[in-house]
């Protein structure tokens, strides 16, 4: 077996697995037990391939940012069809549908977790952070097309876009927003012509 491909598999299996935890318990729930137990295998694994618990919930935050970068290149890919109302509902409510949204929890809930995330990223909550980039990039796209207005400062729609769309999901424990509610918070900070 080539060197890296099964470490890389050990880690994709176990952080799959503290993504399902997370969604299904929330962020008390989120323990190495859970995750070894949830992924099938040894508790031992997780330690063997990590420092402690806290340096594998650093990683798998980090690493479910880099699957926003995915998101990123789709949706910049779409602009200048359908509307930009449409898109940002569609993005948005896959963002906040995802892991995402129970990241931001899990964050706050573990001092030790903040302080490792913040030695790589300074600022924000990781995931919605990379959100508000992968935001505004398809946003400035939009804008050099012609189709935001000039002077649009994507920076601030894009932070104005996530914390509103964040609220409408936040309680995680309730039904999911309804399209039309999402397309609403994004029509009222971006503009419904667009």
């Amino acid at each position: 077996m080539p060197t890296g491909v099964a470490l890389r598999a050990v880690r994709a299996q176990l952080f799959d697995a503290a993504e399902r935890v997370l969604l299904r318990d929330g962020p008390s729930g989120l323990t190495s037990r859970a995750v070894t137990t949830e992924a099938d295998c040894a508790k031992g694994v997780l330690h063997r391939h990590f420092d402690d618990f806290d340096a594998f919930l650093a990683e798998f935050v980090l690493d479910r940012v880099e699957k926003l970068d995915e998101k990123t290149i789709a949706l910049k890919d779409i602009a200048g069809t359908g509307t930009v109302v449409e898109n940002l509902t569609e993005a948005l409510t896959a963002v906040f549908e995802s892991v995402a949204v129970a990241i931001v929890p899990l964050v706050i809930f573990r001092d030790e977790l903040r302080a490792r995330l913040r030695r790589e990223w300074p600022a924000g909550v990781p995931v919605l952070t990379q959100a508000a980039v992968m935001i505004a990039a398809y946003l400035e796209t939009e804008r050099a097309l012609g189709r935001l207005a000039e002077d649009a400062d994507v920076d601030t729609l894009a932070a104005t876009l996530i914390g509103a769309t964040h609220l409408l999901f936040a309680d995680r424990t309730g039904a999911a927003p309804e399209p039309d509610a999402v397309r609403k918070t994004v029509a009222a900070v971006v503009g419904s012509g667009t």
